[in-house]
């Protein structure tokens, strides 16, 4: 591990100064991401600056009905938040699949939107990774790749995203709160993370300068017709080789909304409006689940060892839809 100093802010002002003056300075909060990947010599900050004591930890209500996450709420105390669990219960049991007890206690809301991929070339500094090292190549296009990606891919880059939080969080259409030296600003979630292209290094679209300060729900949850489904090789703290949530509003049988996010098969969370379109006033049954899904998939490519995730998420997606028209609360 590199040598790094350490200070602490205690405000976000400061913050945003002394990261828009050393670019090769990191925010710490709860580590749990970051402090892997200074082990490995893959993150080399030359400094730590610690933002524990920032005022970012509530969960408080919007004015226009939804609720507002700090970003230093842990992934606990978001889970098991009581208006989470009634309002957003998509976003409570997306967490709850994710990481082990003791990581959801320190992972932070801001740290789980920036958490890099678990690419096992990414981690290997012995092996050239164009997100590690632009330019140098993607060995897990004709390497082990299992666990890549099958959507959005390019030759630079077929690495995924890992999380879950984040997968309930697109299908809810959440908008992520930022500052920086320009001001404050909010993304559309859709729009934070980032597809590879050529540039697969860079993984969101906050600036070099800003800090995430919150994410906003909206006021509608979907709190009636959901459901996160997550397949992966064991049931306990192990990253999604597919995850699909679901969110629907029903009118008896027939599908009035449907959002549907995708995690373990591409760079970022993965949603296709047009196939969500699909649905709308439709009755909830296998063809339009199956029609659905075959536009999800129309474009997907696997690589060797990750083909059998197109007729996994295939599978899935229609598993997960069901699930979420049956609920009855």
């Amino acid at each position: 591990m590199k040598s790094f100093s350490y200070t602490r802010a205690d405000d976000v002002a400061t913050v945003v100064n002394e990261i828009g003056v050393d670019n090769a300075a990191k925010f710490i909060a709860g580590g749990t991401n970051l402090i892997d990947l200074m082990k490995e010599n893959v993150a080399r900050p030359s400094r730590l600056i610690d933002i524990t004591r920032l005022p970012l930890n509530k969960i408080e209500n919007t004015e226009d009905g939804g609720l507002q996450i700090g970003a230093l709420v842990t992934n606990a105390e978001t889970a098991y938040n009581g208006q989470v669990e009634k309002r957003y219960p998509l976003l409570s049991k997306a967490i709850l699949a994710g990481a082990s007890p003791q990581l959801r206690n320190m992972a932070t809301t801001g740290g789980n939107l920036l958490q890099r991929t678990r690419c096992y070339y990414f981690y290997d500094t012995a092996t050239p990774c164009n997100k590690r090292e632009p330019g140098t190549g993607c060995p897990a296009i004709d390497g082990f790749n299992r666990i890549h990606a099958i959507l959005g891919t390019s030759e630079h880059c077929i690495a995924t995203h890992p999380s879950d939080m984040c997968i309930a969080l697109a299908a809810l259409k959440a908008v992520v709160r930022v500052t920086g030296n320009n001001g404050d600003r909010t993304i559309p979630f859709a729009e934070f993370h980032r597809l590879p292209g050529d540039t697969p290094h860079i993984d969101t679209n906050l600036q070099a300068d800003e800090i995430i300060t919150a994410v906003d729900l909206p006021a509608k949850g979907f709190a009636k017709n959901y459901t996160y489904l997550k397949l992966r090789d064991r049931t306990s703290y192990a990253f999604a080789l597919v995850s699909v949530a679901v969110a629907l509003e029903m009118d008896g049988d027939q599908i009035k909304q449907a959002r549907l996010a995708l995690g373990g098969v591409a760079h970022k969370p993965w949603r296709n409006t047009e196939a969500e379109a699909m649905l709308l006033g439709k009755s909830a049954n296998q063809e339009n689940f199956q029609a659905c899904t075959e536009a999800i998939v129309r474009d997907a490519k696997g690589f060797g060892h990750n083909t059998f995730k197109i007729e996994l998420v295939k599978r899935a997606i229609v598993r997960a839809l069901k699930q979420a028209a049956e609920m009855e609360q």
